[in-house]
């Protein structure tokens, strides 16, 4: 009983960073159309300019964690913002374009961040509570699994809240089922749409100090790694859907944790036959709209 217990709350724990690495690319997706393969780099450099941060105040202190993720989501909502103006705006409606330019920034990317903060990983340091455990029916459940997922929680209420209540949520909504009208209207749709970029970056780059507390550190590569899980979890949930990537973050990442303790570290493995069974039987994913 206590494996079992061990196992679904780390795999919520996982699910949690997952999401929210997948949150951005669902709602960039859903909201406009496209498909982000640099949204890794947005996580990573969160990551590295959060620790960056964090290590200059108190390696270890909370004050310096919560100045990590602050300047992470900062960091990333900006690098963003200046992806979808620079490069994304002339390439709405050109798909090829789109992945062509993300792919070609994605690994430019990887190469700029280890010329500047080397190819070995920079190990962090957290807060002591974070690396402890406390015992739920017998499972000894790490801390910091804990806070992924209460901010992950935190993170999806905000973004649906913004796209239900406030101005910019309505114009982003608008300007998604009608762009024309809605710019016949005065209303400068592109800033909302490069404010949605922002969001999503801010995601990713918290999701990156998050991710660094996860594994105890930072590399050049941790956003890709993320990134193709955040693609098969956008995938499975349906493609713009929001709750859809909430949910398949969860059962991608728990069939991960099983799998890797019960089938003998398959759980890549695992989560690779449950993509292609939903792409063979459903599509359009768990939650995402019919073509």
């Amino acid at each position: 009983m206590s494996t079992i217990v061990l196992l679904l709350i780390t795999g919520l724990g996982l699910g949690a960073l997952y999401f929210l690495v997948a949150s951005g690319l669902s709602l960039i997706y859903g909201l406009m159309g496209v498909l982000n393969f640099a949204h890794g780099s947005f996580l990573t450099i969160g990551a590295f300019i959060g620790w960056e941060v964090a290590r200059r105040l108190s390696d270890g202190s909370w004050w310096a964690l919560a100045a990590a993720m602050l300047t992470g989501a900062v960091v990333g909502a900006l690098v963003a913002a200046a992806t979808e103006f620079f490069l994304i705006r002339r390439l709405y409606n050109r798909h090829i374009e789109q992945v062509l330019v993300t792919v070609g920034l994605a690994l430019a990317s990887v190469a700029l961040f280890e010329g500047i903060w080397g190819t070995d990983p920079t190990y962090v340091t957290s807060p002591s509570w974070l690396g402890q455990t406390t015992e739920i029916l017998g499972a000894r459940i790490p801390n910091n699994r804990f806070m992924l997922i209460v901010v992950a929680v935190l993170v999806l209420a905000a973004i649906v809240l913004f796209l239900k209540f406030t101005r910019y949520g309505l114009i982003i909504r608008a300007g998604v089922e009608n762009r024309l009208m809605v710019t016949a209207l005065g209303i400068d749709v592109r800033r909302a749409f490069t404010l949605v970029f922002a969001i999503g970056g801010a995601a990713a780059g918290l999701g990156g100090v998050l991710a660094s507390i996860y594994y105890g550190y930072v590399s050049a590569h941790i956003g890709g790694s993320l990134l193709i899980f955040a693609f098969i979890v956008t995938v499975i949930g349906g493609l713009g859907s929001l709750a859809g990537a909430a949910i398949a973050s969860v059962l991608v990442a728990v069939l991960q944790q099983f799998a890797n303790f019960y089938l003998g570290g398959t759980g890549d493995l695992a989560v690779v036959l449950a993509l292609a069974a939903v792409l063979l039987l459903r599509p359009r994913g768990l939650l995402g709209a019919k073509a």
